[in-house]
């Protein structure tokens, strides 16, 4: 345990682990002792631990079962009284990673659980209209902001309640924090030690800030998307169009257009066919496709455009 300034400083590592099944974007959970959610976490010993990453894997194994593949460093939260109030305790820190894998079948041993993203963040799922889910979300936040055009702006731009605005998916983390301010999450008044309301935000609650953490990941993961090859992480070695579509989808949260997300991926170059294809959709024979891979070169691959329906 490191010291600063006379308080100690734990330093913990958690991870976002995502994959889809049944073409939905699933996160690997675990559960606390006191029935807390939570994700994969664990301390890291500066001196058993020789890196971030190896100890991160290792105690994800042990908690889960699970094997980790692809890794990348999310973000450090370390913000005063993060996993408990505060007062004379060590600060705790905790280093954020974000991991993909295509295959769920791991991690149903010990108490990890998959659990749908769109669970926890039931308003970043744009497929489908939901008009009451919109209107306890928007309504409790216009209730929240009164007459502050500041805080109105914020909303209308967050949540494109209006034409001029258009909603960003990759600002899942904003909108997230604005709910915690406006105390439409149960975690804004767990951690401020006070009882929550009857009527909040839907959303599984999650202990510590671990919500805020997978709002991270998530939009993380929805921003690279367009500039990396990364939804392949999730994919099989061998699909068909409409599959890698509605791993898209599962992700974004976005309905897409089927003819330009078709058109963009053939742009891209990614993947190539295959020769064969699958009749597992029940109608016609579908082509199978796999990931080219990047360029062996430059190391070079582009993203995927979302072309979402209007």
């Amino acid at each position: 345990m490191a010291q600063s300034g006379g308080q100690g400083v734990l330093i913990g590592l958690s991870v976002v682990v995502m994959t889809l099944k049944d073409r939905q974007a699933v996160v690997l959970t675990t559960q606390a002792e006191n029935g807390d959610t939570l994700l994969p976490f664990g301390p890291f010993d500066p001196v058993r631990d020789r890196t971030f990453e190896r100890a991160l894997r290792d105690f994800v194994t042990a908690q889960t079962g699970f094997r980790l593949g692809f890794v990348e460093q999310l973000y450090t939260f370390g913000d005063a009284g993060r996993a408990a109030p505060e007062g004379d305790r060590p600060r705790d820190v905790s280093i954020g990673y974000l991991a993909l894998t295509p295959d769920s079948a791991e991690g149903q041993t010990h108490d990890a659980r998959w659990r749908a993203v769109f669970d926890v963040f039931p308003w970043e799922d744009r497929r489908r209209e939901n008009a009451h889910l919109t209107a306890l979300v928007t309504d409790g936040l216009t209730a929240w902001a009164g007459d502050d055009d500041r805080r109105l702006a914020r909303i209308r731009a967050l949540f494109a309640l209006t034409p001029e605005h258009r909603w960003n998916e990759e600002r899942v983390l904003e909108r997230y924090e604005l709910l915690y301010e406006a105390r439409l999450v149960a975690e804004a008044w767990r951690d401020a030690g006070l009882p929550p309301p009857a009527v909040l935000a839907p959303g599984l609650v999650m202990g510590s800030d671990h919500r805020r953490i997978l709002a991270t990941g998530l939009g993380r993961l929805r921003s690279k998307l367009k500039y990396r090859p990364v939804l392949f992480d999730l994919m099989p070695g061998l699909f068909t169009l409409s599959t890698l579509q509605a791993a898209a989808e599962a992700v974004s949260g976005l309905t897409l257009h089927k003819q330009n997300f078709r058109r963009g991926v053939e742009r891209t170059g990614l993947v190539e066919p295959t020769g064969q294809t699958s009749s597992a959709t029940g109608g016609r024979p579908a082509e199978l496709f796999r990931f080219k891979g990047v360029d062996p070169q430059t190391g070079a691959a582009p993203g995927l455009s979302l072309p979402a329906q209007r």
